[in-house]
């Protein structure tokens, strides 16, 4: 299937490594240029540089923390550097710190919205304006299966992550005649190293090896394992697609079938 990917340019946070690295390269094997955004500058050229040679010509980065309140407006000047036209967005932001709700601590929740939501926020209200006016646009925001089932000692992400899925579910209605389609993907366990470091908190807290949390969890799962980036970003882009454009407003689940609510 052609996604009709060729000559679209996308912009991809958090795209080092993990989910928004195989987003990245999902896109950039169907044709698409792609621009690089996440905090690690070491973590951005690795990324660039292990792409096979045709993709590196269509990939550059830019280095920025959405924690820092100048981080959106270098990243927009990255991608549109030139005059180029982002069509793409895919907004991903790290994960917050693990705990029970009990123990939340409101500074903290201020402190996670400015890095996981506000940013999220300007960069696509700053992008939507452009793909309404040429009437084609795929905004995708990565959160979690805990927007649909909240995870225990997610309690920050839940939050937060599910005030991204309200947002972008009422923007998805406003724009939808424009060509511009809105959707939000709700990653379960895949394997990555964010993963690794909530398996490693739980083996913590449990006592337990990590090895011993990461198998009772796959064992969870429908699938009986963990999601791999591939998987992610092979949805990732479909829902970019031309193919995909009747495709809006929705929570897409890629979880293995661990979320057993309809």
């Amino acid at each position: 299937m052609d996604l009709g990917l060729k000559n679209r340019h996308a912009l991809v946070l958090g795209a080092s490594q993990g989910l928004g690295l195989g987003v990245a390269r999902a896109l950039l094997a169907e044709g698409a240029s792609v621009t690089l955004s996440a905090r690690s500058l070491d973590g951005l050229e690795t990324a660039r540089a292990e792409l096979p040679d045709a993709q590196r010509e269509r990939c550059d980065f830019v280095a920025a923390d959405l924690a820092d309140a100048t981080a959106t407006e270098r990243i927009l000047d990255a991608a549109r550097y030139d005059g180029r036209h982002v069509d793409i967005l895919v907004n991903n932001t790290g994960g917050p710190p693990t705990g029970m709700p009990s123990g939340v601590a409101v500074a903290e929740m201020g402190a996670q919205y400015d890095k996981m939501v506000r940013p999220v926020m300007e960069l696509t209200l700053a992008l939507l304006p452009a793909m309404r006016a040429k009437g084609w646009g795929r905004i995708i925001t990565i959160a979690s299966s805990g927007v649909v089932q909240p995870i225990p000692h997610l309690p920050i992400s839940n939050a937060l992550r599910s005030s991204l899925v309200a947002f972008m579910k009422t923007l998805a209605g406003e724009v939808a005649a424009d060509g511009v389609t809105v959707n939000v993907m709700a990653p379960g366990r895949i394997a990555t190293a964010r993963t690794q470091s909530i398996d490693n908190a739980q083996a913590q807290r449990s006592g337990r090896s990590l090895e011993d949390v990461a198998r009772d969890s796959a064992a969870t799962i429908p699938a009986g394992r963990y999601g791999t980036v591939e998987e992610f970003g092979a949805v990732a882009a479909f829902l970019a697609s031309v193919p995909a454009s009747y495709m809006t407003g929705s929570v897409i689940r890629v979880d293995g079938g661990a979320i057993r609510a309809v």
